[in-house]
């Protein structure tokens, strides 16, 4: 059986595609670039040229496939773009969906994530949760409606979605993996003590490849792992290091005062991505519950002391920090 899987350069992607090539699967990656193809080479996958905002050339890579893994994605906070959200997370979603239509695809598993649940502020999101309609940043009013797009332009083949929380673990340090990366350093002053879901990246991958293989069309599963406070997440960092971070937490209350002036602190501060949608997410958390994925998929997910650890060890295995 032959499998396509878009974005398979990325912090999921790659995984995915060795997991595949590991189970004996024929395996393409999409690849925009001689740079991506290499990678995909590597990984043990068959580079496809091709770009998913070129329809035409997405059912040429989907040809003679049989499943689809839609990952790829842009994923970006306070965008001096955001139209390029859109672009990518629901327009390029609606190529490879009716691609995969084309082509003859039977099963496509979508890649979105927790941000395109929508739940209350404060509350705890899960597959139930009813989007209320307010989005509190362009990336995820992007995947919520890239989402509505894979699932409405499914057609005769089976869609299965999953929504990881923050991906986090072994392999991971760029993105969200950077801010872990700083604290391991110590260059981080000041945290907000705020709550966030996450799911380690082997979890992440396992819960993709049990999606296609057991979950059910038309469904969406929740991959989230364990819920942890940043200042919860420091002392992890502090056991697992035996360092010692001077690093002051904010109250998440004060934040209130300040987030109508989030812009204006964004443009002065460049050393994190500060604007209305991070301030939001700082205010509130993000808590999600992933029981579910994990009956209905047979999941059994990492500890946060085991993704930590793993996040660690490639810390120091690419040479990034002493510690």
């Amino acid at each position: 059986m032959t499998v396509l899987v878009t974005g398979g350069t990325g912090v999921v992607g790659q995984p995915v595609i060795r997991r595949l090539v590991e189970s004996g699967r024929n395996v393409r990656g999409l690849a925009r670039s001689e740079k991506a193809a290499s990678v995909l080479t590597g990984l043990g996958a068959v580079p496809s040229p091709g770009d998913i905002e070129d329809p035409d050339s997405l059912v040429r890579a989907m040809s003679g496939c049989e499943v689809v893994y839609d990952i790829a994605g842009l994923v970006s906070f306070c965008p001096d773009d955001p139209a390029a959200l859109y672009r990518i997370n629901v327009e390029g979603t609606r190529n490879v969906v009716r691609a995969a239509r084309r082509a003859g695809v039977r099963r496509l598993i979508h890649t979105s994530t927790v941000a395109a649940l929508g739940e209350r502020p404060g509350t705890v999101g899960n597959e139930s949760t009813r989007h209320t309609g307010r989005y509190y940043s362009h990336y995820a009013r992007s995947k919520h409606q890239g989402e509505l797009v894979a699932l409405a332009e499914a057609g005769d083949m089976e869609v299965v979605v999953v929504n990881p929380a923050s991906v986090q673990g072994g392999g991971r340090i760029t993105g969200t993996g950077n801010l872990l990366l700083q604290a391991v350093n110590g260059h981080l002053r000041f945290l907000v003590d705020t709550p966030i879901s996450i799911v380690d990246t082997e979890d992440c991958v396992r819960g993709h490849i049990a999606a296609e293989q057991r979950g059910v069309a038309g469904r969406r599963y929740v991959l989230s792992g364990f819920t942890i406070t940043l200042r919860q997440a420091c002392d992890l960092i502090r056991e697992l290091t035996g360092g010692r971070y001077p690093i002051r937490f904010i109250p998440r209350p004060l934040l209130a005062p300040l987030s109508p002036l989030a812009d204006l602190i964004g443009r002065r501060v460049r050393s994190v991505p500060i604007c209305r949608e991070t301030m939001h997410l700082m205010r509130y958390g993000a808590r999600y519950d992933g029981s579910q994925a994990a009956r209905e998929l047979g999941l059994e997910y990492r500890s946060a002391h085991e993704t930590f650890a793993g996040a660690l060890d490639s810390f120091r295995k690419a040479g990034l920090t002493e510690v």
